[in-house]
């Protein structure tokens, strides 16, 4: 069956042509779907019940069930876990700045880039989700809330260029007109270094902003905590973050967990400073958020300061990330995990 909410409208067209309707029938469903964030075609009620039925007969209907919403005492973040329609479980979090809530989600369930610090890994892959999945956190948030989202990031559990086409296909869905229509410069899409993938999206010329996984100041160290290093080296990523801001003329984020011991020393600050330089770039610092199957645990604050301090000495752009969500378990994977090994025991 067609998965009716991940069809662009020029598709939706061309199905109600094939059904014998008419095109103007597209527009108002994509707009039950986009705008008005109906949950079942019976909502639908400027459609005629004949065609309601034959929707129902011939195609998906994909719609995610909300099963736990965990919210922070300290700072009102909300974390969310979905149940898929075959029954795998996601995670996404919404969190509220002064410029607006910000909503996290995943690209798919599990993942299975290995890197050495995150939970999202430990279950390996059980599989990409579909352009309407990844809106439907979206979607479901923002009921849930009755507050709209302001900004997106594709950053939760998941290798968002992993799952390219229907990461391409839900960010056309959610900044065109007729949805959420959220501008694609609140848009931000996360990778830890696929580099032919980053190329296809910096030829998209799309305005969103694209955040590297860098973790390391050198390939030794990268490769040390990240095994996708092994397969693309870290002067391969650079060539590519390079390219992707010539073609879209947007600055790329470096995303940078702080690990006490590992990552964390004047050194590194030093050779990080001298790697990123000469890129349009900004760096974020991440005091990595401990999980309890790995060994690594943050660096203490003055150690976090210092670095930033040693990187905006030599000239770089640079924000230590607000610890959001730390008391429920505001790792990505963490609560999908917590979730998951609560059900095998049972």
């Amino acid at each position: 069956m067609i998965d009716l909410k991940s069809q662009m409208l020029s598709e939706l067209q061309q199905e109600m042509e094939q059904l014998g309707e008419p095109k103007f029938r597209a527009k108002q469903i994509s707009s039950w779907m986009h705008e008005k964030l109906a949950d079942s075609f019976d909502e639908m009620t400027n459609l005629p019940k004949s065609l309601r039925e034959k929707l129902q007969q011939r195609y998906e209907w994909v719609r995610l069930e909300l099963v736990q919403v965990q919210q922070s005492d300290q700072d009102g973040t909300c974390k969310f876990l979905f149940r898929l329609p075959d029954g795998n479980v996601i995670e996404s979090v919404q969190m509220k700045y002064h410029h607006g809530n910000s909503v996290c989600i995943s690209s798919q369930a599990g993942c299975r880039m290995g890197c050495r610090f995150c939970a999202s890994t430990l279950n390996g892959l059980e599989r990409n989700l579909k352009a309407s999945e990844m809106l439907e956190q979206i979607y479901q948030i923002q009921k849930w809330s009755k507050e709209r989202v302001h900004n997106v990031v594709v950053m939760g559990t998941g290798e968002p260029l992993d799952n390219y086409d229907a990461l391409l296909r839900f960010l056309r869905l959610l900044t065109q007109e007729g949805g959420l229509h959220i501008s694609q410069r609140n848009v931000t899409v996360s990778t830890c270094g696929l580099v032919p993938q980053m190329r296809r999206l910096a030829d998209e010329k799309l305005q969103i902003t694209l955040a590297l996984s860098l973790h390391a100041p050198n390939q030794e160290k990268r490769r040390s905590i990240m095994p996708i290093a092994g397969k693309y080296g870290l002067s391969e990523v650079l060539d590519a973050c390079r390219y992707y801001f010539a073609q879209t003329g947007r600055r790329i984020t470096f995303e940078y967990s702080l690990v006490g011991g590992v990552n964390d020393s004047r050194e590194d600050a030093e050779e990080l400073a001298a790697l990123v330089k000469p890129l349009n770039c900004h760096i974020n610092l991440i005091p990595v958020n401990p999980v309890r199957e790995r060994k690594f645990a943050p660096p203490d604050h003055r150690a976090v300061v210092n670095f930033k301090n040693k990187l905006e000495k030599s000239g770089i752009n640079v924000t230590i990330r607000r610890e959001m969500g730390r008391d429920i378990d505001g790792a990505c994977g963490q609560l999908r995990k917590s979730y998951m090994d609560t059900e095998r025991v049972r």
